[in-house]
């Protein structure tokens, strides 16, 4: 089911506008496409925080406008933290959209019970999919995820009627041997190369000038 966002028309432009509304409990948005008007929007911030927080891409609008839209880009501040704006398109039907989908793994590998460790190199995907089957996320099993065995984006289980777009062979999740020995090892190798590596010190050697003369250290 789409989340609800409760829309009210945007009259007033402008960053200064945008900062009193974001002050306000609101997040600044528009609204376009399907050959339609462009509109300006105010949408509550708790409801596209909870959006975000979901992996909700598939919005139903209400209040001002009522239609399905499709979360295009969101604006956050310089720390991640905050959403600034949002890009929405109008979706009907029918539609395709390319979009990235949050992949988590669940159960638990055999080979943990091998010593080995279990990594995921991808934590999305990219499918193109028809908008109103749009998945919030996409598990991977790895019950059954044997030592030195791996999972690759061609195995992973994408919705009726989605194209995979991401590369079929790049490796979701692995499961691979703990290398503690041989990093100790590596450790203490490079420890060595720094003791004999290291250039005697030559007194009374008088210092030569450098090549480069004195040394100068919304809206």
């Amino acid at each position: 089911m789409a989340e609800q966002f409760q829309t009210v028309v945007r009259e007033l432009r402008g960053s200064k506008n945008a900062q009193r509304l974001r002050r306000g409990g609101n997040v600044p948005a528009i609204l376009y496409g399907h050959g339609q008007e462009t509109i300006s929007l105010q949408i509550p911030t708790e409801e596209i925080e909870r959006a975000v927080r979901l992996g909700q891409r598939l919005i139903e609008l209400t209040g001002a406008v009522n239609e399905n839209a499709f979360i295009r880009e969101i604006q956050w501040d310089a720390f991640g933290i905050d959403v600034l704006h949002l890009d929405l398109t109008r979706v009907m039907e029918g539609d395709t959209v390319e979009v990235q989908v949050k992949v988590e793994t669940r159960g638990r590998a055999v080979g943990l019970n091998e010593g080995g460790i279990v990594d995921q190199l991808m934590h999305s995907i990219t499918i193109e999919c028809p908008v109103m089957s749009l998945p919030d996320k996409i598990e991977v099993n790895i019950n059954q995820l044997k030592l030195d065995g791996a999972i690759t984006v061609s195995e992973v289980e994408i919705p009726a009627g989605a194209t995979l777009i991401s590369d079929p062979s790049s490796v979701i999740v692995q499961c691979m041997i703990r290398l503690e020995e041989d990093e100790e090892a590596l450790a203490v190798e490079e420890s060595e190369e720094d003791v004999t590596g290291t250039e005697p010190e030559l007194i009374g050697k008088p210092d030569e000038p450098s090549e480069d003369g004195d040394d100068d250290s919304d809206e």
